[in-house]
Order: C-alpha cells, then sequence, then structure tokens
C-alpha cells in the first residue's frame, strides 16, 4: 500500500510523541509500526522531504547496485544499507538475491515487459563468433536436451500413473478383504 507525504508525516509526528497512528484496515499492525519506525529514521537522516514519494523514477546502475548487495554481504543489515541509500529494503533484498543467483551480470536490471513466452533465456541465441561445425553442434544440443527434456517428462508421469494404478488396486484389495471379513461374521 502507499502512503501520502501527509500520512507518513503525521504517522512519525505521532510516533515521536509517543503515540501510534490507527493502523490502516487490512494491514498488519506489527508491520505497519515497523513502517513507522522506519519513516522516522529516514527524517532523521535525510529530513522530512525524504518521505515523500518520489515523481520520477530513478534509474540506478548496475555498478550502484553492487555497491550497496556489496555492504550487505560484507555484513551491514539490509534495513541501515537501505534506509542509507534512501531504498525500500525489499528493494535491496531483490537485488542481493538476483546477485547471489546470476552474479554482477544479473544486476544490469532490464526495463520493460517481459517476453510472453515467460523468461527470456528460452530464446534460441546461436553466437555468431562460432564455426559453422559449432553451431550444427549447438542446434542439435539443442535439440537433444529438448528432446531428453520431454522424455524425462514423460517417464515421470508414466511413474505417477503407476503409482495411481498400485493405491487402486491396494484400496480394491482392502475392500475385497472386508467384504470376506464381514462375509465370515455374519456365518
Amino acid at each position: 500500500m502507499k502512503y501520502d507525504f501527509t500520512f507518513k508525516l503525521n504517522a512519525v509526528e505521532m510516533y515521536r510523541a509517543g503515540k501510534w497512528i490507527d493502523t490502516p484496515e487490512g494491514i498488519g499492525q506489527k508491520n505497519f509500526r515497523k513502517r513507522i519506525v522506519q519513516w522516522s529514521k529516514i527524517a532523521d537522516i535525510y529530513g522530512l522531504d525524504q518521505l515523500r514519494h518520489p515523481t520520477t523514477c530513478k534509474e540506478r546502475s548496475a555498478e550502484y547496485r553492487y555497491k550497496l548487495v556489496a555492504r550487505v554481504l560484507a555484513g551491514e543489515s539490509q534495513k541501515s544499507v537501505a534506509i542509507s541509500a534512501g531504498i525500500d529494503s525489499g528493494l535491496l533484498s531483490k537485488w542481493v538475491h538476483i546477485y547471489k543467483i546470476k552474479g554482477y551480470e544479473g544486476l544490469n536490471l532490464k526495463k520493460g515487459r517481459k517476453s510472453k513466452n515467460g523468461d527470456s533465456m528460452n530464446k534460441k541465441k546461436i553466437p555468431t563468433d562460432l564455426t559453422p561445425s559449432e553451431r550444427e553442434e549447438l542446434i542439435r544440443l539443442r535439440a537433444e536436451t529438448e528432446y531428453l527434456k520431454t522424455e524425462n517428462e514423460a517417464i515421470k508421469k508414466l511413474i505417477a500413473l503407476r503409482h495411481e494404478k498400485w493405491a487402486a488396486e491396494l484400496k480394491a484389495k482392502k475392500q475385497q478383504l472386508s467384504k470376506n471379513s464381514e462375509k465370515k461374521d455374519t456365518n
């Protein structure tokens, strides 16, 4: 949920006076109060104007993102680094996660929509600096990988069907045994 400047200002002033502003409906009180404490820290460090919602989206370079991520990886807390940088701690957490998975290149975030197919990693890119035989082998290996993935999925489905069949047979045997035991009881 986004809060306007006057709401944040009022919440911080009440917090400094030792009171809490009413928690909006549908939001957990504990997390909301943590957010007010964070707003107060931001206002103390950078001034009250920092509580205003930015009118423009800042473009942050990969180098800038890396410096913040490196501080977190060096042992500083994410919250303190985020507050000092004037960004949301969730955004910094996302950058740290991306860095751990993809490395520095992952911090070169692309703007715009994702492709309809989902991840841009699915695109078939063939580097131009390969020899023709290497390109042919690369195409063959990609096709083979795709075939093996499909075959693996088919095997997984077959195993799941066998398990379902065994479970159904076991259930039928149990029902048959219970019917037989009922017949013996009545005799």
